[in-house]
């Protein structure tokens, strides 16, 4: 399906010309493929037409991880809570690259704010290998086990 995407958005001429959704899209197929450095090109040209869309600083985070960038991703993620602080998949996804950075107090801290904004949230906790680094911390098993 991805690659019928950029198929689909090639045949609509030079990326130059496409707005911050095309962007997306295209960074978004990319990143469907697996093409992490690329997804993150059309991303960066998404997010400069359009600096408020969480979903796109969300997707360059997502990509930085995986490209090993976790420092950046971090720094993806900061510029969607500058816009919207009260996103519980941004302090979910914040809590999940500072934890592999093995900074606890910030991953815990962003880890209570998205819970406390959707506990929704918990049910994911078990099986995210990014938390494996200070799952067995007391402090991390006390968030976790809150009760909404």
């Amino acid at each position: 399906m991805p690659q019928h995407a950029l198929d689909a958005l090639a045949r609509l001429g030079d990326t130059a010309n496409f707005s911050s959704h095309g962007l997306y899209l295209r960074g978004d197929a990319l990143r469907g493929l697996e093409r992490h450095h690329e997804a993150l090109v059309a991303l960066k040209q998404a997010v400069q037409r359009a600096p408020s869309a969480i979903h796109i600083w969300l997707a360059m985070g997502w990509c930085h991880k995986r490209t090993g960038d976790i420092d950046l991703a971090v720094d993806a993620l900061e510029e969607a809570l500058a816009v919207d602080p009260g996103s519980a998949i941004v302090h979910y996804n914040m809590a999940c690259y500072l934890s592999l950075l093995d900074d606890k107090p910030r991953a815990l801290a962003h880890l209570a704010e998205a819970l406390a904004i959707d506990s929704g949230y918990r049910e994911l906790i078990d099986d995210e290998p990014d938390f494996d680094r200070i799952r067995n911390d007391p402090d991390f098993q006390a968030i976790a086990s809150l009760t909404a």
